[in-house]
């Protein structure tokens, strides 16, 4: 195997040290990995001045379509696109045709990861059968398959009915898995009907004559659950919080000890609801874009820890299904290759957080949250070698159409945004090299397709 002698780079931005990277551990740091480089019959350097060495990203919301629309996406093709935006582990939520919802259904999910090997992923199970609100699916059997699924969410979709909630968490508990909840109460957003909510509810939805989106409807939920977390001792994770209210009670959920975590995502933290005003499909996605109240009150909730982590929510879709009127077209956004820019960007060059707080919410919180042995360790001796190279000074046009995402449909088309990944080391394998897809792991005699996790 390779060894990787990494040199000058700056872990967490900090001072410049050197890395050496061998069997899929980091061998050594500072001089004493200049001293071991010697050992090492088949070394490669790479010069790391001038960048930022950082732990591997880990996203918990993401949408690989695989099986059933692949029109949209594959496994494929979106861990790609994930390996070239720093993230080293991906969960794919279940709502695929068919859903996610079978032991047989998240196995495939799992292997087509391991045959891609561009990163590591993880299939999320659905809660009930179909995603249809109606019945539990087969948690049980999801959790010991192959995939060792530990988190369920019917996102896309609210588990809207208290009692079938209250049984999903007393059931995930017994598993030591979790709830990621979609907060969307269908009787506010008039789900279904042909009315449906189809932006924030405001100034904007007003002047526009498109049917509001009110916060309450995420709010209500929110609260609700976080008191059934409480009562039955389990763990709840909020999917794409979006709201000021939102913030609110996820912080008073925590000050009490209740174990709820959550997630934001880059465009909620940079776009408003004024942009719908261009009409452009792009901007439609599910929670809507809100307001600049509620973009502050989520960069300040990220900042100070009510809010745990970033959450993709990468939705590709065909093009079809988003350059149409705004009514007939999808929700969703792509994002596994813009995330670190837009973070960086709202957060990182505001001063808001710096890049030890950026590590923290893309990859050890997350890794964290999931269970991971693995991923989102520090960057010393003897942790796993999952790690980014990042350039915080370059600049990029964001250019939807050179993404290895097959979606098209990046609200930031067009922008100018800092920050590139350079290097993406996959259990210490470089899946990416100077900002380009280099080879899948899978790919490399004697290198193992995913080390494995340890659970309790």
């Amino acid at each position: 195997m390779t060894s990787y002698l990494i040199t000058g780079a700056q872990p967490y931005g900090e001072d410049a040290t050197d890395l050496l990277l061998r069997d899929g551990m980091i061998l050594a740091v500072g001089a004493e990995a200049v001293q071991r480089s010697a050992e090492q019959t088949d070394l490669t350097t790479l010069d790391g001045e001038g960048l930022i060495v950082l732990p591997g990203m880990v996203d918990l919301h993401t949408h690989l379509r695989e099986p059933g629309r692949e029109d949209a996406e594959t496994v494929e093709t979106g861990t790609r696109a994930a390996a070239l935006g720093g993230f080293t582990a991906v969960h794919a939520m279940a709502n695929s045709s068919p859903v996610a919802d079978t032991a047989g259904v998240v196995e495939q999910v799992h292997r087509l990861g391991l045959q891609a090997g561009w990163s590591e992923v993880y299939p999320v199970g659905a809660v009930t059968v179909g995603l249809k609100g109606e019945k539990l699916a087969e948690l049980g059997a999801m959790a010991e398959s192959s995939a060792q699924v530990r988190m369920f969410s019917d996102d896309g979709h609210c588990v809207a009915d208290p009692q079938l909630m209250r049984r999903a968490l007393e059931y995930v508990k017994s598993i030591d898995g979790f709830v990621a909840q979609h907060a969307q109460d269908p009787s506010l957003t008039a789900w279904g009907t042909a009315n449906a909510a189809q932006m924030n509810e405001g100034e904007v939805s007003a002047v526009l004559g498109l049917p509001g989106w009110p916060a309450v409807a995420e709010e209500a939920i929110i609260a609700r659950d976080v008191l059934l977390a409480q009562h039955v001792g389990a763990r709840l994770h909020i999917c794409h919080v979006s709201t000021a209210g939102s913030v609110e009670i996820i912080r008073w959920a925590k000050e009490r000890g209740i174990s709820v975590t959550a997630e934001v995502t880059p465009h909620h933290l940079l776009l408003t609801d004024e942009l719908v005003r261009s009409y452009d499909p792009v901007y439609k996605v599910n929670p809507p874009l809100r307001t600049q109240k509620d973009v502050e009150a989520l960069r300040a909730g990220l900042a100070d820890g009510t809010i745990d982590v970033i959450g993709t929510d990468h939705a590709p879709h065909p093009t079809q299904d988003k350059e149409c009127e705004w009514v007939q077209a999808a929700m969703g956004m792509t994002g596994l290759e813009t995330a670190l820019s837009v973070v960086q960007h709202a957060m990182v060059d505001t001063g808001l957080i710096g890049w030890r707080r950026f590590a923290e919410v893309t990859s050890q919180r997350p890794a964290q949250i999931y269970g991971h042995a693995h991923q989102g360790r520090p960057i010393a001796a003897g942790e796993p070698a999952n790690l980014i190279l990042v350039d915080p000074t370059a600049v990029r046009e964001v250019r939807p159409d050179a993404h290895a995402s097959k979606g098209r449909n990046s609200p930031f088309r067009g922008l100018q945004l800092p920050g590139q990944v350079r290097a993406t080391f996959l259990s210490g394998h470089p899946v990416v090299l100077d900002g380009a897809l280099a080879t899948p792991i899978s790919s490399q005699a004697g290198l193992p397709g995913r080390t494995g996790d340890s659970r309790p």
